[in-house]
Parts: C-alpha cells; structure tokens; sequence
C-alpha cells in the first residue's frame, strides 16, 4: 500500500469458473473470510453479502461472533481449531495477529499477503481457479524474520455448508483401499490425522461433503483433497454457533527443524451441483489433464504384463522368456520385470538399496530379456524400491547411518526406510538406479514403497519428490508408477512426478470392484492400473471366473498380473476378446468421464464412462453380491441428453446364463430410446449371477 493511503473498512475478492463462485470478504484490514462458495453468483454487492452473512448474537454469547477466516487466528477469539500453531526459536507460543499488506489478481487466480509486524511474520494465501476442470486450487505459506517451530498449518480455511447431515471421507487397509465412511455431523470435530509418512491406505487425504438428499447423480456436493504424499491432518469441526470449518494440512509436527518459511501442499476444491459425480469429474479431469506430465502424450496407453504373481522372486531367463511369448500373444504390450532382479534377491529380507543386477540369476545382465521382451512388440519396465534398506544388504552394512529412525526400530516386511532427506543418500540412490537407466532400454518403473515411516517427516517426502524430480528431468520418457504397498502412495502431489497408480496390491476382481468404484471419486482412467490376476486370488483364497476378471480390469489402465501358462484355451480366448475391445476403446476411453451410476440394487456397483461430448458412452454394471429381490431392477443412467435418442447394446450378452430363461429387449440385441428414458426409467438388463459384469455400449444417433 502507497504511503498515506487509507484502506477500505471492507474488501472483497471473488473467484468464478462457470460452475461455481468463491467469494472472500474482510472487514477492517483482517484476515478474510469465505462468505459465499456455490453455484454461480451474479454480481451481488459484496459487502451487502458480508453484512448478510453476518450471524445474530443473543444470550450467553460474544457480543460478536469470532470470523472464521482462511487462518483462524486465536487471539481473536476464535472458539474452533486454529489454523497456525506456531513456536518462536525459544519455544516461546507465538499468537499472531494478521493484517492486510497487499494483493494480485487476474482472471484465475489471487494472492493475498498479510502481516504482523509485532511478531515479524507474513501469511500468504494463494487461490488458483481452472475454469476448463472447475478445480480451485488454494495453499498458504508463512514467513519470519527468524527460524521458528511450526505444530500446525493449515491451507486455506473452507466452510462447510449447514445443510448437510454427514460427510464422505476415505479410509482403508492393504488389499482394501479406498473405503468410504459417512459420518453425521455433529457439534465438535472429526479430526483424522495420517502419521505413516506416507499417503497411507489408512487415510486417503479426500473429503465430500454432500448436501441432504445428494447422490452420485443429483444435489450439491462440496470436494476436497490434499496433494501430499507424506502424513497430514484433516479438521472437520462444526463450532458451538453452528458454523462448519474444514482444515487440512501436513500431519502436525512434521517439520522437525526450526526455519523461516514453511508452505502447505496444494488443498484442490470443487462445488458440484450435479451429485458425487460433478466432483469426481472434476477432479478426474484435473488429473489427467493438468498435473500429471505424460512422458509422451499421444501415446496410446499400453496393455501391461506384470511377472509378480508369475514367478515372485524365482528368476529364471527361459521362463520369463516363455511367460513374455505368452502375454504377448494375448494382447500385452508392456513387460514389467518385479521384484528379484538384483543383489541376492531370494526373498523380501535381503538386498534392498543394492540395485544391482543378480548374476546368479542374470549371467549375462538384463540384455537377453530386454532384447527377447522388444522382439515381441513390447515395451520393458522394471521394479525399484528406491527408499528402502534391508538391514541384510551391502549399503546397511556400509552406511546404517542412512537408515531413517532408532537402530531397535519395528520393522517393516524386513526393512528400513533410507532417510531421502540427506543429499548423499539420494546421490547414491540416483547413481544405482541411474546405471541401470542408462544401460538398457527401459520406459518404465514400478516405483514402491512397502513400508511406513517410523515417525512422520516432511524432510523424507521432500527428499522423495527431489529425487524423482531429478529422475524425471534426467529420464524424461521413462514413466513411472506409484505402488506403496499397493494404494498406500496415492495423492495429487505423487501424480504430478508420476503417471500411474497401482490401486491395489488385490487383484481379486470383486475387491478391485469396489475399489475402482470408490477411487473414481478423485482418479481418473489413464493413472489407475487395474490387472487381470489369477484364477485363485492369494490375498483373498477366491476363485474367480476369467470373464468377470478380464472386464473388471477394462474398466481402467488394462493388464494382466498372472501366470499366462495356467490360462485353459477357453480362458486364454476370453482374455484375447476382452483386451482386443479394450484396444478398440481405449482411445476415447482414457479421456472419458467416469460417472457413478446411482443403483436401484445395491447389489449392483455400475459407472458410465463418457467422452465430454455425450456422443459415446460405456456402461459397466458389476455384480458384487446376491440381490435382494429375483429380477433386475432398472439401471438409470446420467448426464444423457433427454431429447436424444441413443443406440445401446449388451456386448457380452452372450455370458448370460442359462437361468436367465427371459427375453428382455437388450438380451436380444441393440435397441434404440430417449435420453428421458434412459435416466428416468432406465435399462432393464438380463439376469445375472454374483461376480459377474454386464458392458453395455451407448451411442448417440
């Protein structure tokens, strides 16, 4: 601000996108507030709407109710959570008192900067708007003039909406991520805090909040994720006056060093006024289509042959030869090399951080599978697990002052973490997986991630995103996937380094289901890995039929995890169907909305992948379970266009078993109706058993 010039009682900033509007307000020079975050506003007054947003006070309380800015700020008050907790160099509390400083805005986005000159500290909030993802992306730094501990920091504080009676946020465990909690709201908070280090399966950093009578088709919803792939902290408190706030940030505590400027990961908000799936598409979209970084982006996405559940650590060249003839032959285009490839790899206690080639295993290096693997057509990958240590490897025997955490520590499938913090250790780590890079052709990496942090640490997930970063500049067209165990590394802040996830160490096509279904709220189909495993599941003791297994994995990044040797002739035909449609599809499918269906049978887990345009859809109707009542009930479908009329089309209708003695429409062939009809009475599909799946393609005439 100029010399001399005075500042307005009242500002006001706003944010529009086309699908929603964000407005921030504050009165005398102080943090602001968010006083209106919905569907599209005209161009009300803004401080008319601050005055109206203003609650009554009566008995018992303050003469005026505390604002609940984008940082709550204890010294004004506040009944609620604050959003800084913050220690001076001599463990002195620090209780700021923020003022306005200055401003920037342009079409899509505005940054604020606020000061306390007592203290010596700077808050900033920054807000950046995407009009084609409807995406808003929000995070704050603070600043001092001297180190300082930072406990907590919080992005951007978001209210949440009155008229809502419960939240949607996602928890899990190995072999079952991406499970979904409601929870009703009530006076107080729901607070979950992830202090792995890692995402975690535990506590995927998304939150919905759904207003009363929201499906996934219909009402407003409200979305939110954090983009960090270390612990964080989650705050859903509603405060005694009523009022909703919503905070996330990194796990407190994680900063273990004093410093004069700390940061919070991106906070990516959405409003929906069309159900779940208003977020789940904008979030899908944001993904794919502005944070990760295709290596090459017109490349079609490769059918993927993972060895894992073929061989495990039992190497053998001439096998390995015979498993890639055979995936090749059934449609893959990519090999990927898993764990046991190096060091005196035999089981998972040994060799970790060794990252050389295994010459019991491999005489003459990599190069015959490599050359054997691009005679066939295919691509070569290959596994890492870059920040780990068996304590039974040459690098712990040399260095175990790299392992991170005490010496007695648990471990964690017979391994430590590396501490990826100190700038040696990620030399090394680089130097290992850098020689291996450079020698041979390879386009790929299975980057994992097996076990937790022993404490919460910043620095580690810094160090992690510093080497991958180094990785990708260096190593520009080798794309790489983030594994933790299966799902326990997945965020918006490792897609930005990565292109694909692997969703779940589960290829049990009925878990992979319901997964797939729940992850659709924030992934899209171009970063999820889903592979067709064996006919005996060893995470979860089923058998499932190779129909149900082929379809479930088309319904994302298509692949194959098993042995190509156990497959029948009838199996191994299904299988060489099932990818060639996806091959057929998957072009217009990777940049395809992926859209809950709202199922009459709960029964029934079914999703709609669209092209933005509506002109072309697929409909995936899985069945987990034993419906309730005989018949099928009708399957709405979403977002069609009423007044269209569609072609749809059972294309496996020929599985229908032989106790679906009926004769519905689509059982016979394609037939041809309105839009209105399908979303308002919907298709009436064959009978079915549990474990099995019906596509239904849909065109628009």
């Amino acid at each position: 601000m100029p010399d001399g010039q005075m500042l307005p009682l009242t500002q006001s900033w706003r944010l529009d996108d086309g699908r929603q509007t964000l407005i921030l307000a504050a009165r005398h020079n102080r943090l602001p507030q968010v006083i209106y975050w919905g569907a599209p506003l005209p161009d009300d007054d803004a401080d008319t709407l601050l005055e109206a947003h203003t609650l009554d006070v009566t008995g018992g309380m303050l003469d005026e109710n505390p604002e609940l800015s984008i940082c709550p700020e204890a010294t004004r008050t506040f009944p609620g959570q604050p959003g800084l907790i913050l220690r001076d160099s001599d463990g002195t509390p620090l209780l700021p008192k923020f003022c306005f400083a200055s401003e920037v805005q342009d079409d899509h986005g505005l940054t604020l900067t606020f000061e306390d000159t007592t203290n010596l500290l700077t808050y900033r909030a920054r807000f950046i708007s995407s009009p084609d993802t409807r995406i808003i992306m929000a995070e704050a730094e603070i600043e001092a003039s001297r180190p300082v501990h930072l406990h907590w920091l919080s992005a951007p504080v978001l209210p949440a909406p009155q008229y809502s009676d419960d939240m949607i946020d996602v928890s899990g465990r190995w072999c079952g991520e991406f499970q979904l909690n409601r929870t009703p709201w009530s006076a107080g908070m729901r607070y979950r805090e992830n202090r792995t280090g890692r995402t975690g399966h535990e506590h995927f950093p998304g939150l919905l909040i759904p207003a009363r009578g929201a499906t996934n088709a219909v009402g407003e919803v409200w979305g939110f994720h954090y983009g960090w792939s270390g612990g964080h902290r989650m705050i859903a408190e509603e405060l005694p006056d009523g009022r909703r706030q919503i905070q996330f940030g990194h796990a407190a505590r994680m900063e273990q060093d004093p410093a004069i400027h700390f940061k919070t990961a991106p906070l990516y908000i959405t409003y929906s006024s069309d159900g779940l799936n208003g977020c789940a598409v904008a979030f899908q979209r944001h993904v794919r289509d502005q944070i990760v970084d295709w290596t090459t982006p017109d490349r079609r996405r490769p059918v993927h042959y993972n060895c894992w559940e073929a061989v495990y650590f039992d190497h053998n060249l001439d096998v390995l030869k015979d498993i890639a003839d055979r995936a090749a032959n059934l449609g893959a285009e990519r090999f990927v090399l898993d764990d046991g490839w190096f060091g005196q790899r035999d089981d998972d206690t040994t060799s970790l951080s060794d990252w050389e080639v295994d010459p019991r295993k491999y005489p003459d290096g990599l190069g015959p599978l490599i050359a054997h693997v691009h005679g066939l057509g295919m691509t070569f990958g290959i596994w890492f697990e870059p920040e780990m240590i068996n304590p039974e490897s040459n690098i712990h025997r040399a260095h175990p002052d790299w392992a991170l955490g005490s010496e007695d520590q648990t471990l964690g499938r017979h391994q430590k973490a590396l501490n990826v913090a100190l700038p040696e250790v990620r030399d090394f780590i680089y130097d290992r997986m850098a020689a291996i890079l450079s020698a041979h052709e390879i386009d790929y990496i299975k980057w994992d991630h097996n076990r937790v942090l022993p404490m919460p640490d910043a620095a580690q997930t810094r160090g992690s995103y510093a080497l991958l970063d180094r990785l990708r500049r260096d190593f520009p067209k080798v794309e790489i996937e983030s594994c933790a165990s299966g799902g326990g590394r997945i965020d918006f802040g490792i897609l930005s380094r990565t292109q694909r996830v692997w969703l779940s160490d589960s290829n049990d096509a009925l878990e992979r289901l319901k997964m797939q279904h729940n992850a659709a709220l924030f992934l899209p189909l171009a970063v999820t890995g889903s592979h067709v495993g064996p006919r005996y599941c060893h995470t979860s003791g089923r058998t499932l039929d190779i129909s149900f297994r082929a379809w479930v994995a088309a319904q994302r990044h298509m692949g194959f995890e098993m042995d190509p040797r156990e497959l029948t002739d009838h199996e191994a035909t299904v299988l060489r169907e099932v990818t060639t449609w996806w091959k057929a599809n998957r072009d217009w499918m990777i940049d395809a909305d992926i859209l809950r269906l709202d199922s009459a049978d709960p029964a029934v887990l079914a999703e709609q992948q669209m092209v933005r345009d509506g002109t072309r859809f697929v409909v995936f109707a899985g069945k987990a379970t034993t419906s309730a009542q005989i018949a099928p009930r009708p399957l709405r479908l979403a977002r069609l266009d009423p007044a269209a009329r569609y072609r749809i089309e059972v294309i496996n209708r020929g599985t229908a078993h032989i106790l679906s003695r009926g004769a519905p429409a689509l059982k016979e062939g394609p037939i041809e109706v309105s839009g209105a009809w399908l979303m308002g009475h919907g298709m009436v599909l064959p009978w079915s058993f549990p474990e099995t799946m019906w596509v239904i393609e849909g065109t628009k005439l």
